[in-house]
């Protein structure tokens, strides 16, 4: 299962033009960057968050980290991270830990990191923790527009940039 079934669902329905990028099996998302040799600016990661009003994904780049003060500001939501088990039932065709960022598909408020949306290009989890997704710019701003475009990270010191 390289690729979730969502998100085939949402390549598809987009048209996207991209290409799938196996790596050795990684559990962190520095790891995958360094497994797939890319700059941990243009590896994106989903992270979920919730409160008592449900959940919201915020996409950023790998080597970055979530400023919750400037998402609280921007949401008007005091937003923690959600808890693993939740995830399970909410992601039921990816593994844990390798989702992708269409959390729109599942239904959910989605805040793209701008600093992400200035790539050339941009990786992402396919569903595994085996293949990443690879495409342009164009194609992941297409992919995710109807998520919001936030800047809520900053860069966090001693990072593999390559």
């Amino acid at each position: 299962m390289p690729v979730s079934a969502t998100l085939q669902d949402c390549l598809r329905e987009k048209s996207s033009r991209y290409e799938v990028v196996y790596h050795p099996y990684s559990h962190t998302s520095m790891e995958t960057a360094a497994a797939a040799h890319i700059p941990g600016e243009r590896l994106a990661k989903t992270v979920l968050l919730e409160d008592d009003q449900g959940y919201v994904a915020v996409v950023l780049p790998t080597s970055h980290a979530i400023r919750f003060s400037d998402l609280w500001i921007k949401t008007g939501r005091h937003l923690v991270l959600a808890k693993e088990i939740e995830l399970r039932q909410l992601f039921k065709d990816c593994e844990m830990g390798a989702l992708p960022p269409i959390c729109m598909a599942y239904g959910m408020k989605t805040f793209l990191e701008e600093q992400l949306a200035q790539q050339p290009e941009v990786y992402f989890e396919a569903g595994d923790h085996e293949a990443l997704i690879h495409m342009t710019q164009d194609e992941f701003l297409a992919l995710m527009e109807t998520a919001e475009r936030a800047h809520f990270s900053h860069k966090m010191l001693g990072m593999w940039v390559s």
